[in-house]
């Protein structure tokens, strides 16, 4: 009987706990649906001049139509709080150096990074500047932002799982958020130059001269056909000592390309009215960015009459959390896109310092007293932490291999963000556009820009440094004692670099090196590209013909071709030959894979192209794995790549003229050399147990594009992430593709006719796990199959009503 007792009593016990199970998970459920965005009825919106209507289409896609270009920043402040409120959440801290009160003491390191730079100061600093009507459109904005998140039923579910509640946007915050994109762009700059000075002091000039070449043969800048590229140094006789030195880590010896992400990416293009079906310029933009969910752009559609009663329609991407201008898009008589320009826009001033005055240093201006300033970071669960930021005239001081340096960077100067962006929306001609786009307070970027009546252009949009000497010491650390520092005061737009309507009807860029000319010097060199991906874009826009379309053009930006990697195919296959191969079958596999596994693409499927990408890759750590164990000592972001990421020209150039004092130490030939380099290959692959006919490009190169959330808690990984596509594409072609980093959009459009625009983004417009839109439209981005840039027929309408 008292068994039965405790049968049953099991039993109740058991559904019970089951029970709470299903409820805890229906509350869980429940939980999430109340923190989905309102799609569709009627809200009062306080501010409002007239009613706003918000149409989704079935991609969520909205059309936001209002009377006026201030209520639809209120609008998109809204449906951007609704949707990617925690994103932007996260924009905002990252540059501010305020993510440990969001993720506790584990995010301190970044934080007292960023705080060096004290942007929310200077973010409150710059909104004093903006004009009256300026400070209007963000402050609807914001209003918008805050009320969007107060509608949510329940706060955004990021903020349940990391145990927070989210804070009100503040007008600073949206400055902050461009801010964000200074330190993703440019942030590398410190790094490299303390790469370089290293190498500077390690080095003779000859050498340095040589391993750090201003050009490459790849290069293919807008101004070639007018300006000859610079001469190559000469190769000198012996290499610096510690040329091709083993790292002392023995974590060091793992091969670099099989962790190692391309993280240099972007192209944009134009093709003029003379070559285009219409008549009306084409402009193409795929912004190659880190990959995660949800995407960093919010694509929409904006509908509203300007200040003369004109109907004004824009298409393209916003940055959620920024100001609500569309980035990169097209306004109906002139369209835009953008890469990163990699101008030198950073300086490392060396200071002087005297124990004897121990609050000054000493300047290129003299000595100066030092202001100390103190910043508080809260920190979930813990103490805030305080620290003290000293600052100069020329910026924050940071310490690096015992030596003290003023930060000397653009992204400090008050002007550095600003609202003249907003002038692209209503330009109606190219002119016009690239006169606006060398005001633009954004970090400096390559600007193509295309208009209705067919006329193409490039310049740089954003902000560029005045430089005393142009040319000079670019890019390296000014020592102490320097008689004036690199830059003084930012360029005057009059005095920025264009080209317009070039003989050829077209324009790319991709990172690489965009002028031959005078006009180089004005940019400088803050870690161009090798040339190669901006020369094959250029061939492949040539190809397209005398006519061509959007459809067409679109394409070019999916060009997986391995130009660049078939070079090193072929000089593998030409040292593995007979007496290379004899007794030993590996290399013979190797071979074998690499005639018959390749289809002259980086292909999924293909295990030549990995085979001999890898092989280049171990050429790199067998030079370099030493140098770069010692530079990762003065900052994580020092390395050979960053002080020269044209390192494959130097080895092309070694590899073609073999000069036997260059050879590395244990290598008696350079044929010897390169032997090691497949050897290695293959051992790296026997240490992974991977078959050498298993190891496909895919394998590789495998997405992992997920919710930064899923990062902090992987069991939900699968659940906010998107599926392991494996993606065809690499670095040095305009396809760029890696797990995690590469095309964060496509858009092709002429202006005018932006009904045949196309479009692409990794992940669906919302970021919210239970919307439909989550991963809508990502399988067509892995593909390459174009979706309509404007939003399609509306399923769901929410009005806005004052």
């Amino acid at each position: 009987m008292a068994k039965r007792r405790w049968t049953v009593w099991t039993g109740w016990i058991a559904a019970c706990l089951l029970m709470l199970l299903l409820l805890g998970a229906l509350g869980a459920w429940l939980f999430l649906r109340a923190s989905l965005a309102q799609l569709d009825g009627a809200r009062t919106a306080p501010g409002l001049r007239a009613a706003v209507s918000i149409e989704r289409d079935d991609m969520g896609v909205p059309l936001i139509r209002g009377r006026d270009r201030l209520d639809l920043a209120y609008a998109t402040g809204f449906v951007h709080a609704q949707e990617r409120y925690f994103q932007m959440d996260l924009l905002r801290r990252t540059a501010a150096g305020e993510l440990a009160e969001l993720f506790g003491p584990r995010a301190l390191p970044l934080d007292r990074a960023r705080r060096l730079h004290r942007f929310r100061a200077r973010a409150q600093q710059s909104l004093a500047l903006l004009a009256p009507q300026e400070r209007a459109f963000v402050d609807r904005y914001v209003a918008g932002v805050n009320d969007g998140l107060g509608a949510l039923k329940a706060r955004p579910f990021e903020y349940l799982l990391a145990g927070a509640a989210p804070q009100a946007w503040r007008a600073e915050d949206s400055l902050l958020a461009v801010w964000a994109m200074y330190i993703d762009l440019q942030g590398s700059q410190e790094g490299r130059e303390l790469a370089r000075g290293w190498l500077r002091e390690h080095s003779d000039a000859s050498q340095l001269a040589f391993l750090l070449p201003e050009a490459s043969r790849w290069d293919a800048p807008l101004d070639g056909a007018l300006h000859a590229a610079p001469p190559e140094a000469p190769l000198p006789p012996a290499p610096p000592a510690w040329w091709g030195r083993r790292p002392q880590a023995p974590a060091q010896l793992a091969l670099a390309s099989n962790a190692f992400v391309d993280a240099v990416g972007s192209n944009n293009y134009a093709i003029a009215g003379s070559r285009s079906s219409s008549g009306a310029a084409i402009v193409a933009d795929d912004m190659h960015l880190g990959l995660q969910l949800p995407n960093i752009w919010y694509r929409l559609a904006l509908l509203y009459q300007d200040e003369q009663g004109v109907q004004r329609r824009l298409a393209g991407v916003t940055l959620p959390g920024a100001p609500p201008l569309v980035i990169a898009g097209s306004n109906g008589h002139v369209a835009w896109g953008f890469t990163n320009s990699y101008a030198d826009t950073v300086d490392l001033v060396e200071v002087g310092v005297d124990a004897a005055r121990p609050h000054e240093v000493r300047t290129p201006a003299g000595w100066e007293r030092v202001i100390e300033r103190v910043e508080t970071i809260a920190v979930k669960g813990a103490s805030g932490e305080r620290l003290a930021v000293r600052e100069t005239s020329l910026g924050p001081l940071r310490a690096a291999g015992g030596r003290q340096y003023a930060v000397h960077w653009v992204a400090h100067q008050p002007q550095a963000v600003n609202l003249n962006h907003l002038k692209l929306e209503t330009a109606e001609t190219l002119d016009a556009a690239l006169a606006i786009a060398n005001t633009d307070g954004i970090p400096a970027q390559n600007f193509v820009g295309g208009d209705r009546a067919g006329n193409i252009g490039w310049t740089i949009a954003g902000m560029l440094p005045r430089r005393a000497h142009p040319g000079a010491e670019h890019s390296f650390p000014l020592a102490a004692g320097a008689a004036a520092p690199g830059w003084q005061g930012l360029l005057a737009p009059q005095d920025y670099p264009r080209v317009v309507n070039p003989l050829d009807g077209q324009i790319t860029t991709a990172n690489s090196r965009q002028l031959a000319g005078p006009g180089a010097a004005l940019l400088g060199d803050g870690g161009f590209d090798l040339g190669q991906r901006n020369a094959q874009l250029a061939d492949r826009v040539h190809r397209l013909g005398p006519r061509t379309d959007v459809a067409h053009a679109f394409q070019a930006a999916l060009d997986d071709r391995a130009r660049f990697i078939a070079l090193w195919r072929e000089r593998v296959l030409a040292v593995l030959d007979p007496a290379a191969t004899a007794g030993q079958p590996r290399r013979a596999e190797f071979r074998r894979l690499l005639e018959t596994s390749w289809n002259g693409r980086a292909d999924v499927d293909s295990v030549g192209y990995r085979l001999a990408r890898n092989t280049m890759w171990a050429l790199h750590d067998i030079l370099f794995a030493g140098v770069n164990e010692e530079l990762a000592r003065l900052d994580p972001k020092a390395s050979m790549g960053s002080a020269n990421p044209r390192w494959p020209a130097v080895l092309v150039r070694l590899l073609d003229t073999q000069p036997a004092g260059w050879l590395p130490p244990g290598q008696k030939t350079w044929r010897d050399l390169q032997l090691a380099a497949v050897d290695r290959v293959i051992a790296d692959f026997d240490k992974e147990g991977m078959a050498l006919a298993q190891a496909t490009w895919g394998q590789r190169n495998t997405a992992t594009i997920t919710h930064p959330i899923a990062l902090a808690v992987p069991s939900l990984a699968g659940w906010l992430g998107m599926p392991p596509d494996q993606l065809p594409g690499d670095a040095h072609m305009p396809r760029v593709a890696g797990p995690k980093f590469g095309q964060s959009e496509r858009m092709t459009v002429s202006p005018g006719r932006e009904e045949e625009g196309l479009y692409n983004m990794p992940g669906g417009q919302s970021g919210h796990p239970l919307s439909p839109w989550f991963r809508r439209g990502h399988a067509e981005w892995v593909k390459g199959t174009p979706l309509p840039l404007l939003p399609g027929v509306a399923r769901h309408t929410l009005v806005l009503q004052p």
